[in-house]
C-alpha cells in the first residue's frame, strides 16, 4: 500500500527505477477465486525478458508438395493421377498457386501430360474416322 501512495504521489516518470506489473493468484477461502495485480518495484532486467527458446507464433508454417511428402512420381499412365491437374472443362493444366505443387513436380507433371499427345502410339495414329463432322445425317438449321 506504501508503494500505491509512492506512485501516486510522485508519478511513475519521478521513480528512480521503474515499475514492472506481475500478476498473482489470490485464492479466497469462498468458490471466488480473485486476481489481484501486484506492482512491484524491480530489476529490470529479472523475469521480463521474452524466453529465447520458444518458436515465433506467427511463422506460417512450410508448404509441402503432396506429391514429394508421399513420393508420388508422376506417370503418363497414371490418368487419376494427372487428371487432378488438368480442367474438366477448358483442358488446361492448372498453376501451381491452384495445385500447390512445387515446381519440380509441375514440370514433370507438365512433361507427363502432353507425352501422350507427342508419342502417339503408331498403332492408333490411323484410325478410321467414325463420322464426318462435315456432313451430318439431319441438316444444320444454319
Amino acid at each position: 500500500m506504501l508503494q500505491m501512495r509512492r506512485i501516486a504521489q510522485y508519478g511513475l516518470r519521478q521513480m528512480t527505477r521503474p515499475v514492472y506489473l506481475s500478476s498473482t493468484r489470490f485464492e479466497s477461502k469462498s468458490t471466488n477465486n480473485i486476481y489481484e495485480i501486484d506492482f512491484t518495484l524491480g530489476d529490470p532486467e529479472a523475469s521480463n525478458k521474452p524466453a529465447e527458446d520458444l518458436k515465433n507464433p506467427f511463422q506460417k508454417e512450410k508448404v509441402v508438395c503432396i506429391l514429394c511428402k508421399m513420393k508420388i512420381k508422376p506417370d503418363y499412365k497414371n490418368i487419376k493421377l494427372l487428371s487432378q491437374f488438368v480442367s474438366a472443362f477448358t483442358g488446361r493444366v492448372y498453376g501451381r498457386h491452384i495445385t500447390e505443387v512445387c515446381l519440380g513436380q509441375i514440370i514433370l507433371d507438365h512433361g507427363q501430360i502432353q507425352m501422350p499427345y507427342y508419342f502417339k502410339n503408331v498403332e492408333f495414329a490411323h484410325d478410321p474416322e467414325l463420322f464426318d463432322p462435315d456432313k451430318p445425317l439431319r441438316n444444320h438449321p444454319y
